[in-house]
């Protein structure tokens, strides 16, 4: 299979499985609340190509993408949202804090910026261990703003720590446009503390954002030293759950108009019809595995919980 085409595939599948998730949620097995990343996968599958096993990514609560485009496994995925014994983290994890450590995704949380600090951590033991990987921060334009990520640029800086921050743009902290939260540029403010910067201003560009990536993993392991990647992109749902939102008067439906028209996940028909038939029986499979999974006995409650 050629190179972009995986990605369409990888991408694909994540479109389908949340557009199942969407199918499912009213029925109310899913026993958590979703951050749907629709609109936003094809940027993620482009730079989690570029990543290895060893390399450690760290995520938000929009976390299905990264965790799905790192290797995760489907069935223990559906078996987590279903809250099952089978799942991830036994059922105690749900949509918003995924974590599979053996494929080097690390954990998502719901707290604005609170893995940043995390993958802080993990970068400098990377670089006292001497080894040959890099750590990944995956955040929104939102999460810019918290005080957290200075601080973390600057020691990451001052450490010449191996990690990469990429910054998820799609213009919207909840409700709230960037124009009304943010007096600086991510390009200046990455400056200041002397941290290189690259830009990708279509997330829907995989290749781009793959050969983009690539570049900066090489660089961060041949010189050590952070990196700061944005990614312009658009969510097409609601910030959390399966709706849409064009009706609440804070962005328009020609924003997701002019994002749709040109999506590849809608406009290349042939690879997906291609792919679809073999997507759709791999989440029925995941489905079926997740309603046969047993929820968690009571013994379970307090184990694994610190």
């Amino acid at each position: 299979m050629q190179h972009y085409e995986k990605m369409f595939y990888e991408a694909l599948r994540i479109r389908m499985i949340e557009e199942r998730i969407i199918e499912i949620y009213p029925s109310d097995k899913i026993q958590s609340p979703v951050h749907l990343s629709i609109g936003q996968e094809h940027h993620v599958v482009g730079f989690c190509n570029t990543l290895t096993m060893d390399d450690q990514l760290f995520a938000t609560y929009r976390s299905h993408a990264p965790y799905l485009a790192k290797g995760g496994d489907l069935k223990l995925f559906f078996a987590e949202l279903f809250g099952k014994e089978d799942g991830i983290s036994k059922g105690k994890a749900g949509s918003m804090h995924l974590c599979a450590p053996d494929i080097g995704f690390m954990g998502s949380s719901a707290i604005v910026g609170a893995i940043i600090s995390h993958a802080l951590g993990a970068a400098y033991a990377t670089k006292v261990k001497k080894k040959n990987s890099i750590i990944v921060a995956m955040i929104g334009d939102g999460a810019t703003e918290e005080g957290a990520f200075h601080e973390c640029l600057n020691f990451a800086s001052l450490k010449d720590l191996p990690i990469l921050f990429i910054i998820e743009n799609n213009g919207l902290s909840i409700h709230s446009h960037i124009h009304n939260r943010q007096s600086y540029s991510i390009r200046d403010l990455t400056s200041a503390y002397k941290i290189k910067y690259l830009k990708e201003d279509d997330g829907f560009d995989m290749e781009s954002v793959y050969e983009k990536a690539k570049e900066i993993r090489n660089k961060i392991i041949g010189e050590s030293r952070p990196y700061v990647f944005e990614i312009e992109t658009y969510r097409y749902k609601a910030h959390v759950g399966i709706e849409e939102d064009y009706d609440k008067g804070y962005r328009h439906i020609q924003e997701f108009e002019e994002w749709y028209s040109r999506d590849p996940l809608v406009t290349n028909k042939p690879l997906i019809r291609k792919f679809k038939k073999k997507i759709l029986a791999a989440i029925e499979e995941a489905v079926e595995f997740a309603e046969n999974s047993e929820y968690p006995r009571v013994e379970e409650l307090l184990k694994d919980v610190y």
